[in-house]
């Protein structure tokens, strides 16, 4: 369990890392004189996913232990999965942080010329589109490894409060980004993910990930509709 919330830990500061990264201001500058990206693109394209995907990876090693499980045709489908996943966020990362750049920079007062609109749709379409299958598909995997590999210690109470604890700062990451801008697929992709923890925590009891998932995205969600209720 030591494991467990440490790596989960880290994937809630990246959350939050993410939130100040792209709310605010002192990421604007340039990284290099020739003003190839700002510091929040760089960030947001190769510093914290990398961050993340290192310590999901690692998180998954952990789940899994020396069992007949390692060999099933289910333990290799959801190795696929997670790969497929890996591959597909940063292939999202590497394109919409670019595109998202040059529509920012040079397509706000010009959005209808040829190469705005192309630039318009990497940023605010196409790349969310594979971003929200990639992140769908490494955390359902991890979701599910868990069912293919459940926790063989007692989990204590203790343990549960860390998790939920934890899940609060992931939590408050998905509130800051779904809050306080126009929301679109990213509701959906929260909201499914929420139900499919809260479903394995019901069918398969008190899992680590179970606890932290349902926790993370079900109160990041019910924060988020009352905000947008209020508003």
């Amino acid at each position: 369990m030591k494991k467990i919330h440490l790596l989960l830990g880290i994937q809630s500061v990246v959350a939050i890392l993410v939130s100040i990264n792209r709310l605010g201001t002192w990421t604007l500058g340039y990284v290099l004189p020739n003003e190839f990206l700002r510091w929040v693109d760089f960030n947001n394209m190769l510093v914290l996913p990398l961050i993340s995907l290192v310590a999901f990876y690692l998180l998954k090693k952990t789940l899994e232990y020396d069992s007949p499980q390692r060999e099933a045709a289910s333990h290799r489908t959801l190795n696929l999965l997670f790969l497929a996943g890996v591959y597909l966020l940063g292939a999202s990362y590497g394109d919409h942080e670019v595109t998202n750049y040059l529509h920012t920079r040079f397509c706000l007062d010009d959005p209808s010329s040829d190469l705005c609109r192309i630039v318009i749709f990497n940023d605010d379409e196409f790349s969310h589109w594979v971003f929200f299958t990639g992140f769908v598909l490494v955390n359902a995997a991890l979701l599910l490894l868990q069912t293919v590999f459940p926790h063989r210690e007692q989990i204590s109470n203790g343990d549960i409060v860390l998790l939920i604890v934890n899940a609060l700062f992931l939590g408050a990451g998905i509130f800051a980004n779904l809050a306080f801008e126009f929301i679109g697929l990213d509701l959906y992709v929260v909201a499914l993910l929420a139900a499919l923890s809260l479903y394995l925590l019901w069918r398969r009891g008190r899992q680590p990930l179970f606890v932290y998932y349902t926790a993370a995205y079900t109160l990041g969600l019910i924060a988020t509709m009352l905000v947008k209720v209020l508003q």
